[in-house]
C-alpha cells in the first residue's frame, strides 16, 4: 500500500471552503494555551478577531477552522518564542490526550491495528495535517503527513507536533523500547535540529520528498496488553459518529455564534454580548455574518427552534419550562416565537414527534 499525495492547494488564503469550515477539534490550541498559562503568559490576544475565546476551548463540542487554528498557532509561536515549540507540545501528549480515539487505539488488538485506527480517524483529535499509512517494503512502514494548505512557515510546527505526539503515544502503547528508524521531512533542517535528534533518536533526513516517520514493520504485530474488543468496538463507533458530524458545523463565524448561543440560551444573549465573547466588535460581527448571507437573529432563532424541538421530543419538561430553558420568562411569548419559527404551536410539535 503506498501513499498518494492529495491534490495540492495553492495557498491557504485562496477561496477554499475547507479553510474556513469549522470542523477541527481545538486540541492543539488547548495545549498551547495551557503552556502559556503555565509560563504566566497572557494568551487572550491570540484569539482577537477570530470569533473565539480561551474559555470556549474546553467545550468538547467546539470546532474551529483551519484558518482560526493556524492564526492562533502563529501568534503562539511569536509569544512563546520557543523554536522547538511543536516538539514541546507533542512530546507531552499521551494516549489520554487523544480522547475517544486514544481509547480506541489503546484497546486495539495489535499496535498495527492501533496505528490504522489512529490514521483513519486522525481528524477526531484535531490534526491539522492529513495522514496516511505507507508500506515502504517488507521491512519498513511509515506514518506519512500531508499539509492541507501551503503553509511553509507553519509546517515545521505541525510536523513536530504530529510526529512527536505519535511517538509519545506509540511508546505509551507498547513501551519505551519502541523507536523510529528514520524521520524524513520536506523542509530544511531548523536551527534546533539537535532537539529533533535528542527526542526522536533516529536518522534524520531534512529536505526529503515526504514528511514521514519510518518504523520497523515488525512492530505492527506487537500485541497490546490493554486490548479489549468490546471497548474497542464501542470507542470506534463513537469516533465514526464524531467524524460523520464533523462536516455539519459550517462556516467558522456562523458556527462560533451558533455554538455560543447553544451554551447560553437561558441568558438570552444579545449580539453585543456574543461579539464581546468572540473577541469581535459588534460592527465586525454584523459584517462577517452579512458576508455569509446571515443575520444574528436568524441564527438565534434557528438554534432556539432546534433546542425547543429536542426538548419537546424528550417529553420531560412542560412548555413553560422549555421556554425558560430558551431564555423566555413569559410562556406566551415562547409559544408565539415557536409558532413563528416552525409554523405550529409547541403542543402540536410535541404530538408530531411523539
Amino acid at each position: 500500500m503506498s501513499a498518494v499525495a492529495p491534490a495540492e492547494v495553492t495557498h491557504a488564503g485562496d477561496a477554499d471552503a475547507r479553510y474556513t469550515t469549522a470542523d477541527i477539534p481545538p486540541n492543539v490550541l488547548v495545549h498551547l494555551t495551557e503552556l502559556a498559562v503555565a509560563r504566566g503568559i497572557a494568551c487572550d490576544s491570540w484569539f482577537a478577531g477570530l470569533g473565539l475565546g480561551v474559555a470556549q476551548l474546553t467545550d468538547p463540542t467546539l470546532r474551529v477552522s483551519y484558518r482560526q487554528a493556524s492564526i492562533v498557532i502563529r501568534r503562539a509561536l511569536r509569544a512563546l518564542d520557543e523554536p522547538a515549540l511543536g516538539l514541546h507540545v507533542g512530546c507531552n501528549e499521551t494516549v489520554g490526550s487523544f480522547g475517544l480515539l486514544g481509547l480506541a487505539m489503546m484497546t486495539s488488538r495489535t499496535f498495527g491495528d492501533a496505528m490504522r485506527v489512529g490514521i483513519e480517524h486522525h481528524r477526531v483529535c484535531g490534526s491539522l495535517l492529513d495522514v496516511s499509512f505507507e508500506a515502504i517494503d517488507a521491512r519498513e512502514v511509515a506514518l506519512v503527513a500531508w499539509p492541507r494548505f501551503r503553509d511553509p512557515d507553519l509546517l515545521p510546527f505541525l510536523c513536530e507536533e504530529l510526529f512527536a505526539s505519535s511517538l509519545a503515544v506509540a511508546r505509551g502503547l507498547v513501551g519505551p523500547p519502541f523507536g523510529v528508524l528514520r524521520l524524513e521531512l520536506t523542509y530544511s533542517a531548523p536551527a534546533h535540529r539537535r532537539d529533533y535528534a535528542a527526542f526522536f533518536d533516529c536518522e534524520l533526513r531534512f529536505g526529503a520528498d515526504h514528511n514521514r516517520a519510518v518504523i520497523d514493520a515488525r512492530w505492527l504485530e506487537h500485541r497490546l496488553a490493554s486490548h479489549n474488543p468490546l471497548t474497542a468496538t464501542q470507542a470506534l463507533l463513537l469516533c465514526r459518529q464524531q467524524l460523520a458530524s464533523g462536516g455539519a458545523h459550517g462556516d467558522e463565524i456562523v458556527a462560533s455564534v451558533a455554538h455560543l448561543l447553544r451554551n447560553r440560551l437561558r441568558e438570552h444573549p444579545r449580539l453585543p454580548d456574543v461579539a464581546r465573547t468572540l473577541n469581535l466588535s459588534e460592527r465586525s460581527l454584523r459584517r462577517r455574518l452579512a458576508d455569509r448571507g446571515c443575520v444574528f437573529r436568524e441564527i438565534h432563532d434557528r438554534v432556539r427552534a432546534e433546542r425547543a424541538l429536542d426538548l419537546l421530543q424528550g417529553g420531560l419538561l412542560s412548555v413553560a419550562e422549555i421556554g425558560c430553558e430558551l431564555g423566555f420568562s413569559d410562556p406566551r411569548e415562547f409559544r408565539r416565537a415557536f409558532k413563528r419559527w416552525t409554523g405550529m404551536p409547541p403542543q402540536a410539535a410535541r404530538q408530531a414527534v411523539a
